[in-house]
């Protein structure tokens, strides 16, 4: 019995952890190639969310929503990057004080649109089931979540190892500027990623949404959180954030229902321990990959 709950759990942290992964991917992404701190990044999932809510509540269905959410919140991204965010690269404590006041704008917006009270955004009807894991049932809606954050690894993977434009990636991390004299436009490139964070966020959001809910608030939490796996995992690398989004999202759910009131000293604790043997991170430029 014990042992089962145990398995449990740490489905529960593996589907919480995916979540995190969706999000931390792009963030740490942004950050290490375009080092842009951004502080509006939790924004992108509650939008995502939220947009989905309104349109499955209209009747959409929730794959038709989560297509279209994720499409608004990229070109939402690229509007962000192109008109706000470009104004201030290089300039770290104006993209602090400019990400951190959106975040707060988002906020209001949410709350004003769709109102304070928290919401639940349905599970699609085909994964409204339990499956037979183990000998325990477990909700299928949560397996295919954590399906997804793999397939969502491999594919980054892929496209990492395998892509010219991983190559971008990988080059645009380690040297932007010899990027640039290599007469790669680095103005799309940024423009492209920065799109594809957003749009994970907003991935994060939707698939989040019928397991952790949704209200005001939520954005910040998410982003602590994200922010943590980044620093455990790396700048510039979605295998540190895979990595990092595991420990986090199953200590987190572990720490929830044994130690409810030092769950978050532990997640620090873990990212404190980390810095200490590998300053840059388990994963990051310096780091041993």
């Amino acid at each position: 019995m014990v042992t089962s709950s145990l398995v449990m759990h740490i489905l529960n942290g593996l589907a919480y952890g995916m979540l995190l992964f969706m999000i931390a991917a792009g963030l740490s992404i942004i950050f290490g190639l375009m080092n842009v701190v951004n502080l509006a990044h939790g924004a992108f999932y509650l939008a995502g969310v939220y947009i989905a809510y309104s349109l499955v509540v209209r009747h959409m269905g929730f794959w038709p929503s989560l297509l279209v959410s994720v499409a608004v919140v990229a070109i939402l991204g690229v509007l962000v990057e192109k008109w706000l965010l470009e104004r201030v690269y290089g300039r770290e404590l104006e993209q602090v004080l400019l990400t951190f006041g959106l975040s707060f704008i988002f906020a209001d917006l949410v709350e004003w649109i769709w109102g304070s009270s928290p919401l639940t955004l349905p599970v699609p009807e085909a994964l409204d089931v339990s499956l037979n894991v183990g000998g325990m049932m477990f909700p299928a809606y949560r397996i295919f979540v954590i399906l997804v954050g793999c397939l969502l690894a491999v594919l980054l993977w892929y496209i990492e190892s395998k892509t010219r434009i991983g190559a971008i990636i990988r080059a645009g991390v380690d040297d932007r500027e010899m990027l640039s004299a290599l007469g790669i436009n680095i103005n799309v490139v940024f423009t492209c990623m920065f799109a594809v964070g957003a749009a994970l966020a907003g991935l994060s959001g939707v698939l989040g949404g019928p397991i952790m809910g949704m209200y005001v608030g939520i954005d910040a939490e998410i982003l602590v959180s994200s922010l943590v796996i980044v620093v455990v995992g790396g700048l510039g690398t979605w295998k540190g954030a895979f990595i990092g989004a595991i420990v986090i999202g199953v200590v987190d759910t572990l720490g929830r229902v044994w130690f409810p009131s030092f769950t978050m000293a532990m997640v620090f604790l873990i990212m404190i321990a980390v810095l200490l043997m590998k300053p840059n991170g388990l994963f990051g430029r310096g780091a041993a990959a």
